[in-house]
This record gives structure tokens, C-alpha cells and sequence, in this order.
């Protein structure tokens, strides 16, 4: 390992960064993360600070969970890799299958198919959803249908149905056929809407139109985060989702439910679909499901969408998709003992009342700060806080404003993440009270450096 010279001096100068502009990491290089434990970060300074990101939305169970990393270090010894294409399997692999069955039975899944990650979930997503409607005899169904503010991944066809321009003008053009439907985001929408059940008619009504429009026998599938995660936390009112199941139902369009964020615990419940109390057709997973310990995902279809492609012949149902690392069996064992942990910790029933705390924090914070907007959570451990340099005009915070309370925040003890003028937070499920309590206190000086 080289010494801690060479990281200061080489930090960004030969590696790119997602989602960021590689000229300005060199500038201001990144903060290097040395350590973690339980639902805290160290950098190379030796700052510790509450992880309120969670890694990236996904460190469900914390830093500490000795049980994966065993799994993963006994699973390399045995096996390290082996392709799961047509002809060769692996154990993990299989029994993950069977206890990912089980546990999201209740949501009417009833297989999975496996990826490296949730853009690869979505992209497997987006094209099984083609390929079932070809079997059913409706070769026009091609397009899809998506919201405004959803992130669905960096794929092509992730991008395509993203719903945040940031993720989309820099790439353009993308796939055709993608339509996108207004979000149930009251803080900001076109119809000028506040109330949330009202909101959430008045999209469902645009979709009917949209759906009409385009002829529901051209469109393959709608997809759709249970709660829109990277756009803010955007908290649909609890008809919307129902709505839009009824909706693709009457049109005979496939439901994908994005659960990379959603699901394992983080909404409360194992999916928010669950949550919401709907059953799509399929589901898209990621992220909890090896707590990010290793890079894994899933695509999961339900048993009436598999039958389809199962009873077809082969040269309508074969499946001429997938990674390389598809069932790794390293991840698998990885994601089997997450899974477990994931059950036996009962990390959604921390979730619920922590993200309940968290909420009512960043409430009680936006009456004592003008600077705050809007609050969007109190749906398990995910929580936005929107800024505005001005709250009756709700004139976005400038990015130099977002990037100085996030900084006053990380030095107070709490990292927060910043999307456009959103700061985020979605920390571990296994996340104490009191250390709920010092990301409260370090958005309080966060806000307060402004």
C-alpha cells in the first residue's frame, strides 16, 4: 500500500469520478474514505462522521455486518467465478434464488434473474418487458412509459426513461419510444397542485391521456420508483401507485417497480411496493440486497410474466441478455448472508421509526431555517430536505449554497449528499437514535453556515 503522500498527491489525477466534473475534482479533490464501522465514516484526516448517505442508499446493514464479509471470504476460496450462461450454474446462486422467492412471494414474484447492479436490473427490466409482449403476439408494444424526477440508472435505456435532465442532455439522442408522465412531487409540479391526493388524481389523469395518446397497444411497460429516491425524495400520496397498477392493468402494460432504493427495508417494509400495496410485474433490485458489500442485482418477474416466456418455444422465450457476471457466485454469497442478517436484525422495523425521527427533525430545522423549502420523507429512512434562496418564489438554493452546508454539515458530524438543490439523506438501516440526533444537529449547522 503506498503511503498517504501518494494519495493526497495523486487523489483524482488519474481516475474519474461519477457524477462529477473531472476538471473540478482535480481542483477540489474528493474526500478520501479510509474506514467505516457500524453507521460511521473515517477519512484519510481521521474526521469520523455519521454516514447519513448510507454509502449510496445501500449500506442497509451497516459497516459491521461480519457475516458477509465471511460469506464472501469463504466463498472465494471455494469458488471465485463461473459464467451462469446457459449450461452452468453455481450454489449460491441457486439457494439465493429460492430465499429472494420467499421473501417477495407476498409481492407476487416468483423469479429472479440475476446482474452486476441495478442499472443492469433495469436494463434487464426493459427488455424482458419487450420480449414478453413479442411472445404475447403484440410486436408494437416497444415503448415506455416513465415520471418525470425518476432515476432509473445510467444504462442507455436507464437513461431513456430517467426522468432528470441532468442525466439525459449530455447523451441525447437516447432510445426512442420513451415518454415521460408528471411527477406527484407537490412541491413543485405543473399543475400548481400542493395537496398530495389531489396531486396524485391529476397525474394519474395525465397518464390515462398520455396512455390514449400513444395507443396502448404501442407500449411495452411504465416503470416507477415506489418513492422517487435521487430526485428528492419524492413521496407519492398512497393512491398513486395503486392508480397507475390499475391503469397498466386495463392496458395490458407490464408494471416495473424500481426497487434498487425501496427495497430490503429502507421504505419500512421489504419493497415499496409492499408499502404502497401494490403487486407489479416486475421488480428491479440492487443496492440492499449485499448491503453494497459487493456489486449484485437482480431482476425479478412475477410467476404469471415467467410462465409466459417458459411455456413459449425457444425461439420466442430464450433469453439473449445478460452480464458476465450475472449469478457471480462470489455476490450470491454475499447477497445470501445479507439477506439473513437483513431478516434476523429486522432492519425495516428500525427504519420506520428512525426515518420518522429523522422527518420530524428536518421539520422542526425548516422552521427555524427560511433557506429550507420543502421536507419530503417520513415513509421509513429516506429523507430530502429541498433549499430555496427564497420561499415564496421557491427560487432553487445555487449550487455553491448546497456545496457550503453540505461541507458545514460533514464537519459537524453528519455526511449528507446534494442533488441539484436537495439534500439527501438515507443512512443505515441499523442507525442508532442518538446518531439520528447528530445528523440532525449537523444539518442544523449546516444550514446555519449560510
Amino acid at each position: 500500500m503506498k503511503d498517504s503522500n501518494f494519495f493526497t498527491e495523486n487523489n483524482a489525477r488519474h481516475m474519474w469520478h461519477p457524477m462529477g466534473h473531472p476538471g473540478a475534482m482535480q481542483e477540489h479533490p474528493p474526500r478520501v474514505i479510509v474506514k467505516a464501522e457500524g453507521s460511521s465514516i473515517t477519512d484519510a484526516t481521521g474526521h469520523t462522521t455519521v454516514d447519513g448517505v448510507g454509502g449510496l442508499w445501500c449500506v442497509n446493514v451497516g459497516y459491521s455486518c461480519q457475516p458477509i464479509k465471511d460469506a464472501i471470504a469463504e466463498q472465494v476460496q471455494v469458488l471465485p467465478y463461473y459464467s451462469s450462461f446457459a449450461g452452468t450454474s453455481n450454489e449460491p446462486a441457486i439457494e439465493l434464488s429460492y430465499e429472494l422467492r420467499e421473501m417477495y412471494a407476498p409481492d407476487g414474484m416468483g423469479r429472479a434473474f440475476f446482474t452486476s447492479g441495478g442499472s443492469d436490473a433495469v436494463e434487464t427490466s426493459l427488455r424482458l418487458a419487450r420480449q414478453y409482449q413479442r411472445i404475447k403476439g403484440h410486436s408494437t408494444r416497444t415503448k415506455f412509459l416513465s415520471l418525470k424526477k425518476g432515476y432509473h440508472g445510467t444504462h442507455f435505456g436507464g437513461a431513456s426513461v430517467n426522468g432528470n435532465n441532468r442525466f439525459r442532455i449530455g447523451y441525447e439522442p437516447l432510445l426512442p419510444g420513451c415518454f415521460h408522465l408528471p411527477s406527484p412531487y407537490p412541491y413543485r409540479n405543473p399543475f400548481n397542485e400542493s395537496d398530495p391526493e389531489k396531486l396524485a388524481q391529476l397525474c394519474l389523469a395525465a397518464a390515462a391521456d398520455e396512455i390514449a395518446f400513444q395507443d396502448p397497444s404501442t407500449i411495452a411497460a411504465f416503470i416507477m420508483e415506489p418513492i422517487q429516491g435521487a430526485g428528492g425524495v419524492i413521496v407519492p400520496h398512497e393512491s398513486f401507485m395503486q392508480g397507475m397498477r390499475e391503469l397498466c392493468t386495463q392496458h395490458g402494460i407490464l408494471m416495473i417497480a424500481d426497487e434498487v432504493i425501496c427495497g430490503f427495508g429502507r421504505t419500512g417494509d421489504w419493497s415499496g411496493s409492499r408499502h404502497w400495496g401494490v403487486k407489479p410485474d416486475m421488480m428491479t433490485m440492487a443496492k440492499g440486497i449485499t448491503s453494497g458489500y459487493f456489486p449484485f442485482g437482480a431482476c425479478m418477474l412475477s410467476e404469471e410474466v415467467a410462465e409466459v416466456f417458459e411455456k413459449s418455444d425457444a425461439a420466442e422465450g430464450s433469453i439473449w441478455h445478460g452480464y458476465t457476471y450475472s449469478a457471480h457466485p462470489v455476490g450470491a454469497a454475499a447477497a445470501l448472508a445479507c439477506l439473513r442478517e437483513t431478516q434476523r436484525l429486522k432492519i425495516n422495523e428500525n427504519a420506520a421509526p428512525r426515518g420518522t425521527q429523522l422527518y420530524e427533525g428536518m421539520l422542526g430545522l425548516m422552521e427555524k431555517h427560511d433557506i429550507v423549502g420543502d421536507v419530503r420523507g417520513g415513509h421509513g429512512l429516506m429523507t430530502g430536505v429541498e433549499l430555496v434562496t427564497d420561499r415564496a418564489a421557491k427560487t432553487p438554493a445555487s449550487p455553491e449554497i448546497m456545496a457550503q452546508v453540505a461541507n458545514a454539515a460533514y464537519e459537524a458530524g453528519g455526511m449528507v449528499r446534494v442533488g441539484g438543490n436537495n439534500v439527501m439523506m438515507s443512512p443505515p438501516l441499523v442507525i442508532t437514535e442518538a446518531e439520528i440526533q447528530t445528523l440532525i444537529n449537523a444539518m442544523d449547522a449546516g444550514l446555519s453556515a449560510v
